[in-house]
């Protein structure tokens, strides 16, 4: 039976190495494309095509515009080759099966208010993923291709424990439907990358639901950028998302630490965070060796309205309160289940999930304001 077993679970982790492979390449064709139609790059695009693929368009004289991609290559060739032609470009979602798949890519153009949204069937031919067709659409947006990056936990367990736990599902949609509706890009980010744990879903609640079954956020969720991946020039703020998840892996991560505070200082960007999201942010030490939150106004789940007595409790690795007024910050707070947001220069933080929405719209105040 033991070795049935180890059999079984070999060729489990053997599927999954696979498909994360697949991925990965599949993912590398894609961003051949968006490398080389951002940046005039041919050799980039002529990469991520088969020689004989089409693209199938919208023209406003024709009810579908047939464009080879040999004549494709040519518009991108006028410009300067390495030089960014104001295209940005974002993976939406990828779905496998054997050796085809079909993708989904966002590409903005913020000065001239243009979303496209690029669908492509892909192949793999001869060992390598190939583009063999693509379609396009657009419509006018109030994008703006600035960006926005939440961080989450991995943790799936209160500790070493066996109860249950998760990022909060509330505070992530309420954030991020804010951002999106501001015209803002939001990416996640998690100590292991890949999906992360999800509580305190509730179908009931419409904008919950309305995520729940939205296919490219929930993509999102379940492909979280790993920190080695994450280039911190590109983000305006970082937002640290609550939940019992948030106590652990992501306090002590030295690489999303680093983001953060490459964000803060280098970008002159924001660190915020909501309800148990804070304990993110309680380890952050600016250039000069200080926590950040030293003299600082902070926010967060206040360690009274913990259940103390409870099993999970035992497990907290810090409290959050007490761990941000013995480093020298102040934790204010309100009645439960109010929203309450406190900002103190560039750092905003939120007492729960319903703050979570306050706490975005003092993100956007803030960089707008900056801007």
């Amino acid at each position: 039976m033991k070795k049935i077993f180890l059999a079984i679970t070999f060729v489990l982790l053997s599927n999954l190495t696979y498909s994360q492979s697949e991925q990965s390449l599949i993912e590398n064709c894609i961003q051949n494309y968006i490398e080389g139609t951002s940046y005039n790059k041919s050799d980039n695009i002529n990469k991520a095509f088969y020689s004989e693929a089409n693209l199938f368009l919208s023209h406003k004289e024709k009810p579908l515009w047939i464009v080879p991609i040999s004549e494709y290559l040519t518009w991108f060739q006028k410009g300067n080759k390495g030089v960014f032609n104001g295209r940005l470009g974002k993976i939406i979602s990828i779905e496998s099966y054997s050796d085809i798949a079909i993708a989904k890519a966002e590409i903005l153009i913020p000065e001239k208010k243009q979303e496209f949204m690029d669908m492509f069937l892909l192949k793999k031919i001869q060992g390598e993923w190939k583009i063999i067709s693509k379609s396009a659409s657009s419509k006018t947006s109030n994008k703006s291709g600035k960006k926005i990056l939440f961080i989450v936990s991995n943790a799936h367990y209160y500790g070493n424990s066996t109860i249950s736990t998760g990022n909060s599902f509330a505070e992530i949609v309420n954030a991020y439907d804010t951002f999106i509706s501001s015209g803002y890009t939001v990416d996640f980010v998690s100590p292991r990358g890949g999906a992360i744990p999800l509580a305190y879903i509730n179908t009931s609640d419409s904008l919950q639901k309305k995520y729940l079954y939205n296919r490219d956020f929930m993509y999102a969720i379940e492909h979280t950028i790993p920190p080695k991946e994450v280039d911190y020039k590109i983000y305006k703020a970082v937002h640290y998302i609550g939940g019992g998840s948030a106590m652990y892996d992501v306090p002590e991560n030295s690489d999303i630490q680093g983001i953060a505070m490459q964000v803060y200082q280098d970008n002159n960007g924001i660190i915020s965070s909501v309800c148990h999201g804070t304990a993110g942010i309680i380890n952050l030490k600016t250039k000069n060796g200080k926590f950040l939150i030293e003299g600082k106004k902070v926010s967060g789940y206040p360690d009274s309205f913990e259940k103390q007595d409870g099993e999970y409790f035992k497990h907290f690795p810090f409290l959050i309160q007490k761990t941000i007024v013995e480093r020298g910050g102040t934790f204010n707070f309100s009645k439960r289940n109010e929203s309450y947001v406190e900002q103190d220069g560039r750092i905003v933080t939120g007492q729960n999930f319903q703050s979570s929405k306050g706490v975005a719209l003092k993100i956007i105040e803030l960089i707008e304001k900056n801007n």
